[in-house]
């Protein structure tokens, strides 16, 4: 039996409201479904959603327009209101629409429990870009200092797909949002991640650019790159070998230069979030 979290639906991730739990905002909470003044929502802070797209959204809007809001919306309660936990698509079409009011079930999560939630909501609707669920991963990573493996069951995804889908954010800034923005897929960025050169890495993105290239091609494409580049190296194995070792160890691209009995090791990064996660990784 999959006892994933995100096999068992938000549910799981949400504990139920305690009554004995001191808040700030001493409004009254009932039991089961309530109805709330939009007014009174506040977003989530860890949404990792950041686009939206607004054709899906009119769907949902006529839907709501037809049906009501079918299902409730997630909140807690927070200083002067309420946050939003779960529901950031049904609350944007209910102001949209003019709603003054939204049913809403209420609970308590922890900081790191509406990050999961937010992510799980997310990655169940298949609504985040990639670019988003990498970076939603990392943050699990770095704020709650979490493995790999722990986010994987957390969001209920496989080791490798979460190792997958982190590697993205090694790719340069540009790569990322074309990405993110769908001019690329990310079948097209893992064919890219495996050029080491970042100037063929380049070159070879901006021919998908312009040229549409499946990603069969890409694929074909970067495994010739790659073959002239190790048949210029004929790297030392032994060599080879450190490199993949501290690469696994790392999450990161190294390379190790040697003259003699001294040399350098060189780590690659490509963004902030990386280069603390590799200095955290070192230091503990």
């Amino acid at each position: 039996m999959n006892t994933s979290s995100l096999g068992r639906g938000l549910g799981s991730l949400i504990p139920p409201r305690n009554r004995n739990t001191n808040e700030s905002d001493t409004r009254p909470i009932h039991q089961g479904v309530n109805e709330i003044d939009i007014s009174d929502i506040q977003p989530n802070p860890h949404q990792p959603r950041q686009s939206f797209d607004r054709a899906a959204l009119d769907d949902l809007m006529g839907s709501i327009k037809i049906h009501g809001i079918i299902q409730p919306l997630v909140v807690i309660q927070a200083r002067g209101g309420y946050q939003l936990i779960a529901g950031e698509r049904r609350l944007r079409a209910a102001k949209l629409l003019g709603l003054k009011k939204v049913p809403v079930v209420m609970r308590t999560a922890t900081e790191q429990q509406k990050l999961e939630i937010a992510i799980v909501e997310n990655v169940q609707r298949q609504s985040l870009n990639p670019v988003e669920r990498a970076k939603s991963y990392q943050r699990l990573i770095d704020e709650f200092n979490l493995t790999q493996e722990e986010v994987s069951k957390k969001v209920g995804q496989s080791r490798v797909a979460v190792t997958n889908a982190l590697r993205l954010l090694t790719l340069p800034r540009e790569i990322q949002q074309a990405l993110a923005d769908g001019k690329l897929t990310e079948g097209h960025a893992k064919a890219l991640l495996s050029v080491d050169s970042p100037a063929e890495r380049e070159k070879l993105f901006r021919e998908i650019l312009k040229g549409g290239m499946s990603v069969r091609v890409t694929e074909s494409q970067a495994r010739k790159v790659t073959f002239r580049q190790h048949a210029r190296r004929s790297k030392d194995p032994n060599i080879q070998e450190k490199e993949d070792a501290l690469q696994a160890s790392l999450g990161t691209k190294v390379d190790i230069k040697r003259r003699g009995k001294q040399g350098t090791i060189v780590l690659h990064f490509y963004s902030n979030e990386e280069l603390q996660s590799i200095i955290r990784k070192i230091t503990d």
